[in-house]
């Protein structure tokens, strides 16, 4: 499950006092007039109730779309390339200043936003667009993962959709760190950003890059995955398939699938590394999500295991202990006695408190669904296979459950499942939208958009209510009246 991001917002920006173009003189002022409708569609965004905001990620996916062809066009003019065999003329006229306020910086007051960060050159503003698009990616992605978890249960075509949807925006985003850590790390040097704004730090860009590609492979490997939704099935009130049929369980690609996990486990700790090399500079909702994502992918990894023995091999016992080593990945206690392993009651008082959470996360669409890293549903799972692996064992195979702690040392290498052609490159204008900034602007752009005084309402707020601290009376008879 992908993390639950938050929109980053931003200050005004002018592009027609920052830069002229001889040869196309609307650029300037169109770049201006694109940026203030996303600067807008952030902050609408940024208001709306946790419930309301997913429906505004289309919204403020087209207005960084709009946006990003002017950035990408006015960047690449800048260096003297040509764009659409056209060649554009851009010239620096002052250099750009403007704010972008973080969302992964461990600097925040409960309660309130981060403070915005002020930030010079025109690298400042690409980096910071093209990390927002990416994490708007990532919000739809979880926002079509959600739907597997509707009512009425979606169809296995619906499933398919929604999973392949997911894996598309975060192809996506895994490219776009990708491409952000290119140029950052291209002959040019790494630009100079300011250290307070930690979402596009190189560290953090690696981080998100392994933290996507880690979320990549376990959509990958959900895709062929039964038990999820047989999960989901079963703790679905309005359900009454059960009482016709019995759930239909596919054959799984079991050492394919590990592999994948695996792999998603070690991308994982890779970012878990960098964000706690990284100190108290970074959300700890982060550090813990990530830590929480390898603990799944690697218990997950344990699982297909205990299916590829169950059920290929018909080694039920084996597969039993490959259980209780999953469960022991997500933190799980087992206590061993008589050759038997079960969980301790203060863990499954636990599980069952984690899981009536997460239920009503589900059932309200709360922004913090899933940020355990999946952990809750991985349990789940497992218990089930374990009750399931267990009955049988019980009665027919009659096999002795091995130790599943030298089970571990066993599992194979990783694999990454490839990106294809996925590779990011910063977008720009067209032939025919270049053409359109041939012409002198029809009128002269707006230098402050309508917004602009919610600037001033925002430092208003962040000194917290008007009269409640000394000296601020003024204030009190302002907003009163």
């Amino acid at each position: 499950m992908p993390f639950p991001f938050v929109l980053s917002t931003t200050s005004h920006l002018s592009f027609q006092q920052n830069f002229t173009s001889s040869t196309h003189p609307s650029l300037p002022s169109g770049a201006t007039e694109q940026r203030n409708i996303l600067r807008s569609a952030l902050k609408a965004h940024k208001r709306l109730s946790s419930s309301d905001k997913p429906a505004t990620l289309v919204e403020v996916l087209s207005a960084l779309t709009s946006y990003l062809k002017y950035l990408g066009t006015i960047d690449l003019a800048l260096s003297g390339e040509s764009i659409s065999d056209e060649d554009v003329d851009v010239a620096l006229v002052k250099e750009v200043e403007l704010e972008w306020r973080p969302t992964l910086s461990s600097n925040v007051i409960p309660g309130r936003d981060a403070d915005r960060v002020r930030g010079q050159g025109l690298d400042y503003e690409f980096y910071f667009a093209h990390q927002t698009y990416a994490v708007v990616q990532n919000l739809l992605a979880r926002q079509a993962l959600l739907g597997l978890y509707a009512s009425p249960v979606p169809s296995a075509e619906q499933r398919t959709l929604f999973i392949q949807s997911a894996t598309r925006y975060l192809r996506t985003a895994c490219a776009i760190h990708a491409f952000l850590l290119h140029r950052a790390n291209s002959s040019d040097g790494p630009p100079e950003l300011p250290p307070a704004a930690v979402d596009i730090s190189i560290p953090i860009q690696s981080a998100l890059q392994r933290l996507a590609q880690a979320e990549f492979n376990l959509l990958n490997a959900f895709k062929d995955d039964p038990y999820p939704a047989i999960i989901v099935q079963a703790r679905n009130e309005l359900d009454r398939e059960w009482m016709i049929k019995a759930p239909e369980i596919q054959k799984t690609r079991a050492q394919v699938l590990t592999r994948l996990c695996v792999g998603a486990a070690e991308h994982a700790a890779g970012a878990s590394a960098t964000l706690k090399a990284e100190g108290k500079r970074v959300s700890k909702d982060l550090v813990e999500y990530v830590d929480d994502l390898r603990r799944t992918a690697r218990a997950r990894a344990c699982r297909f295991q205990a299916i590829d023995a169950a059920d290929t091999r018909y080694e039920t016992g084996k597969g039993i202990a490959w259980i209780y080593a999953a469960l022991s990945e997500l933190g799980m206690e087992i206590n061993t006695k008589d050759g038997n392993s079960k969980q301790s009651t203060l863990s499954k008082f636990k599980i069952a408190l984690q899981e009536r959470k997460e239920e009503k996360r589900l059932t309200k669409g709360s922004a913090r669904w899933g940020s355990d890293g999946g952990k809750a549903e991985e349990v789940r799972i497992l218990e089930y296979l374990e009750r399931k692996m267990t009955k049988s064992n019980d009665t027919l195979h009659f096999q002795k459950v091995p130790e599943w702690k030298t089970l571990l040392a066993t599992l194979p290498s990783g694999m990454n499942m490839p990106l294809g052609n996925e590779t990011w490159k910063a977008p720009t204008l067209s032939e025919n939208e270049l053409v359109q900034m041939r012409a002198p602007p029809e009128h002269d752009a707006i230098t402050q958009d309508s917004s602009g005084d919610e600037d001033q309402n925002e430092k208003r707020d962040a000194k917290g209510p008007a009269g409640a601290f000394p000296g601020t009376q003024g204030e009190y008879n302002d907003s009163y009246y």
